[in-house]
């Protein structure tokens, strides 16, 4: 009985139809088609100005304070070769945390990608910053479909070189956040450096963002501690790119494009690659059946009970406890309504 009154009826219509009921007018279809189409260019719209944005204030910040720590280094030390760990530090930071903050401001809109390597098709996710790696990234796992893919690689490009110009423009003293290589790096060392660097990146996307699990929410810390952890080694070597738009924005604005520019775009490219071919072989091979229930709380443990070796996801999935919590609640209802049925009947017998 109060089921009834909560949740809404499902009767399936017996009344005889019509054909003026069945067959739609032309007209009506083509407005429906139309609305549908207006609908996707709308929802599309707000993602792309969104990852606009998103990449805008990402790489601003980071393009900021990169340009102080490289000016103030050249500006007390001069141009040696060998590391200031303090700057490079700075650097790393900037980055990380720059991209942790936009992550996490965005990621319900447009995913947070601002990164043309992540933002490739995964089966819709919303959640990552890097522009063309981890654009590619979810693209191929199927998080976003190929259109949207192709316009927020284009939206994190264009921001890259706003954010670019702004920094140049407000800033006193040269934009000095390019990407090149250090003295002794050769363009093949670079280029795996970043496709390494960028691997870890993109993982960490696919398996703290795409892969759902309590701590989703989180997944901007871990993503920008991904990138913190991978400048702290890059940043010195190449520059710290993972992320074409990074390395595009500041090379149009000083029209600086030098002959290993490219590696800041296969490195990228090749690292998103690794990351989802070690993505598709840890999904292929059942990740979720080695260690089941590491991230359960005592509720949900106590409801746990797969097989000795599971063999499916299906047999380690998350119990729902709020389900089953509601499924007791009704039974215990029904077991009372019974009782005071049975009671009422022999007060009437007597």
């Amino acid at each position: 009985m109060a089921l009834k009154n909560i949740l809404p009826l499902h009767r399936k219509d017996t009344s005889p139809t019509s054909s003026r009921d069945t067959n739609h007018r032309p007209g009506q279809q083509s407005n429906r088609r139309s609305w549908k189409t207006a609908n996707r260019w709308r929802i599309e719209l707000i993602a792309t100005a969104s990852e606009f944005a998103g990449t805008f204030m990402f790489l601003f910040f980071a393009f900021g304070g990169t340009s102080i720590a490289q000016n103030s280094q050249e500006a007390t030390s001069g141009s040696g070769t060998a590391p200031n760990t303090s700057v490079l530090l700075y650097i790393s930071l900037i980055f990380g945390f720059s991209l942790m903050v936009n992550v996490w401001i965005f990621f319900r809109v447009s995913g947070g990608l601002f990164n043309p390597a992540v933002s490739s098709p995964l089966p819709q996710f919303n959640a990552h910053i890097n522009a063309a790696k981890v654009t590619l990234g979810l693209y191929l796992i199927n998080i976003i479909p190929l259109l949207r893919a192709i316009l927020l690689t284009i939206s994190q490009l264009l921001a890259g070189i706003a954010a670019a110009a702004v920094v140049s423009a407000i800033l006193p003293g040269p934009l000095n956040a390019s990407t090149t290589l250090q003295a002794g790096m050769t363009p093949a060392q670079g280029v795996f450096l970043e496709m390494f660097m960028t691997s870890l990146l993109v993982f960490t996307i696919f398996m703290l963002a795409a892969e759902k699990h309590k701590a989703t929410f989180l997944a901007p810390i871990g993503i920008g501690l991904s990138l913190f952890v991978a400048e702290l080694l890059g940043a010195f070597y190449t520059g710290g790119s993972l992320n074409p738009a990074r390395s595009l924005g500041p090379a149009v604005v000083t029209h600086s494009f030098p002959g290993y520019h490219y590696i800041y775009w296969a490195g990228p490219v090749m690292g998103t690659l690794l990351a989802w071919a070690v993505y598709k072989l840890v999904k292929v091979g059942g990740y979720q059946t080695v260690n089941p229930g590491q991230d359960f709380d005592d509720n949900e443990m106590r409801m746990f009970d797969p097989p000795e070796h599971p063999q499916s996801e299906a047999q380690v999935e998350r119990p729902n406890v709020a389900a089953e919590g509601v499924a007791d609640a009704l039974r215990v209802g029904s077991r009372s309504e019974r009782g005071m049925s049975e009671e009422g009947k022999e007060k009437i017998n007597v």
